[in-house]
């Protein structure tokens, strides 16, 4: 068996950087290692101002519909801001959240459906969904009409997912996190959860309406939601992004702190491109790292999942090598508390063995 099925993680993920223009139109060009690259989900960032929320939009909703990833208001139609996706990249309008003239933006893009982002209906769960799938790299987009109650929903992967995402479409609500991977984990207690928008760690409701009215792990073919409206809100639109674990190209996992410059060392099986670490013991910002806004170690700029701030040198400092990363933090609650518990979710740059066996190359 081959070491991983993912030789080039850039057909299914990938990152560019612009300077906005404030024109009506502005296409970004994107490309894989191999050809064009077609995104079906995009997530916008800007990175040098204090008021541009996470802006992310997907071919299952429609182009210009957006969620914010630090905010729990409800999805927006914004036909200013994000218009189309291409064949090659994406076009933007004149909105300042994504085009403001002059200013720095990051967005990280993921190819779904290469067939043209087309989304099929899914009769696995107790609510039927429509999902678009990529099971090479181990993600999809889900779509639901809530009922209130605790229900199965079809996710279209391969296998369960580690780690998920909820929204509630048409309500003002968080975006609620459950992980199969950091204990405690989504199903401990009542179903705790995480929030991209907010810095607290995993958190008991109190009363099972998170994840079934017994918390329940994922399985190879539905997710299970509770009765709370931010999971699966009565005649709502609800949203889940679903991921797993791919070898060589991508990683959920957890580590404890030991509070040194000298931190963790952890093994992905690839050298990462993105990097996503939280706290999940007790409270902490999202941390965002990645090899566009960082090309080289030690990777310092980072930005914070849950807050609309701009990017800054962090002390919570990375390095990303060929076969995994290392935490560079000393006492930083962020990244390496000593005996702090954390999540991380990774994304390769490069497989550390092709399938044909050859090794990848360290970076700087």
């Amino acid at each position: 068996m081959a070491y991983t099925s993912v030789d080039d993680p850039s057909k299914y993920f990938t990152s560019v950087l612009y300077t906005g223009d404030g024109a009506s139109s502005k296409s970004i060009t994107l490309s894989a290692n191999s050809g064009n690259f077609k995104p079906d989900w995009v997530w916008i960032k800007g990175r040098s101002s204090n008021s541009r929320n996470q802006n992310m939009y997907d071919s299952s909703r429609g182009a210009s519909e957006r969620i914010q990833a630090d905010f729990a208001d409800a999805e927006e139609t914004q036909t200013g801001n994000h218009k189309t996706f291409d064949t090659n990249g994406f076009t933007i309008g004149s909105g300042n959240i994504v085009n403001a003239s002059s200013e720095s933006f990051v967005s990280w893009c993921w190819s779904i459906n290469e067939a043209g982002g087309s989304i099929v209906s899914n009769t696995n769960g107790s609510i039927n969904s429509t999902t678009q799938v990529n099971t090479t790299a181990g993600i999809s987009i889900v779509l639901w009409s809530g009922d209130g109650s605790s229900a199965t929903i079809g996710h279209g992967l391969s296998k369960a997912p580690n780690y998920y995402v909820v929204k509630n479409r048409a309500d003002t609500s968080d975006c609620r996190v459950g992980q199969t991977v950091a204990s405690p984990t989504m199903t401990d207690g009542n179903g705790r959860y995480m929030e991209w928008n907010d810095t607290k760690g995993s958190t008991n409701p109190g009363s099972a309406t998170t994840w079934g009215s017994t918390a329940t792990a994922p399985t190879s073919t539905v997710f299970t939601v509770g009765s709370n409206n931010a999971h699966n809100g009565s005649s709502d639109n609800m949203f889940a992004i679903c991921f797993h674990d791919v070898q060589g190209y991508q990683k959920t996992g957890t580590y404890v702190g030991n509070g040194s410059d000298d931190g963790p060392f952890n093994y992905l099986g690839f050298k990462p491109a993105f990097l996503v670490i939280k706290r999940v013991d007790s409270s902490g910002n999202w941390h965002m790292y990645d090899n566009s806004r960082s090309p080289q170690n030690k990777v310092e700029i980072a930005l914070q999942l849950n807050t609309a701030n701009s990017e800054f040198t962090t002390s919570n400092k990375i390095d990303f090598l060929a076969t995994g990363f290392k935490v560079r933090a000393a006492s930083q609650n962020t990244t390496n508390g000593s005996g702090a518990r954390y999540f991380y979710w990774a994304i390769a740059e490069s497989p550390t063995v092709s399938s044909e066996g050859v090794p990848t190359t360290a970076r700087a």
